[in-house]
């Protein structure tokens, strides 16, 4: 008697190459589950609007105080939010066994990181436009060059934070960890960035440092805006480099993405 032995069930789709549907329909998912959250969506439209009115009136008696820092600031509290939502809510699609099944269909990682960054570039287009308009014609933020122009390096930080927060979601295990890698990725470019202090005043091992780190150059961005009125040499690079920062980082969150969640 013979036996008869079942074929071979079929592979797996190969076709993993960057497709625009694949990538929308990502985003697309991503922005209905934003849609269903209102405390995401307050943190990322309510919160920096309202750092940058508190960080006005803290300067009610000094505005020109208000004009050299809130520009800058302007820039900073998006990435900062950016990095928080996308980080914590990337991680959370890791640990409930989301990304484990989409990552079983036809969707490769380029899709997926793709996708995020679509969805959470749209929030910040927005996120971006609301700050940058109550900064300049409702607190009177005073700068010499186009306010698109501010909007459009505050756009470039959300979305660096967007790229960092996918980023470093590939190596915590749990939402407290990824908080936690905040004070490692967030604060020693904020103390070096400029802010606080210019960059060629401070120990040279520091300046050297903040040389490579993306915030300094979105700061200085925001502040050939401040002070110019048209485009710079300094200001495209300044653009150039916080963009491009953004995309290596993106490119980094597509390798380190694991498809097993465990």
């Amino acid at each position: 008697m013979t036996t008869r032995t079942a074929p071979p069930a079929p592979a797996a789709p190969t076709g993993r190459a960057l497709t625009l549907s694949r990538t929308t329909a990502t985003a697309a998912r991503v922005l209905r589950q934003l849609r269903h959250d209102p405390r995401t969506v307050a943190l990322l439209l309510v919160v920096p609007v309202a750092m940058i009115t508190l960080l006005r009136y803290v300067f009610d008696d000094a505005p020109e105080t208000f004009d050299a820092i809130g520009a800058s600031l302007l820039g900073i509290f998006p990435l900062i939010t950016m990095f928080l939502v996308t980080s914590i809510a990337t991680l959370r699609e890791r640990t409930s066994g989301t990304l484990e099944r989409l990552l079983a269909l036809p969707l490769g990682k380029g899709d997926l990181i793709a996708g995020y960054a679509l969805a959470f570039g749209a929030v910040a287009v927005v996120q971006s436009a609301l700050a940058t308009a109550v900064s300049v014609w409702l607190l009177g933020l005073d700068v010499t060059g186009s306010p698109w122009l501010l909007l459009l390096v505050a756009l470039l930080d959300a979305l660096l934070g967007t790229a960092l927060g996918l980023f470093v979601s590939a190596f915590a295990a749990s939402e407290f960890q990824a908080v936690q890698f905040m004070p490692a990725v967030i604060f020693p470019q904020l103390l070096l960035c400029g802010l606080f202090i210019p960059r060629d005043r401070m120990h040279p091992v520091l300046e050297a440092i903040s040389n490579v780190l993306p915030m300094s150059y979105a700061v200085d961005g925001m502040n050939q805006v401040l002070h110019h009125p048209d485009l710079t040499g300094d200001f495209l690079r300044d653009v150039a480099i916080v963009a491009g920062s953004a995309l290596l980082v993106l490119c980094l969150g597509a390798i380190t993405l694991r498809r097993r969640t465990s």
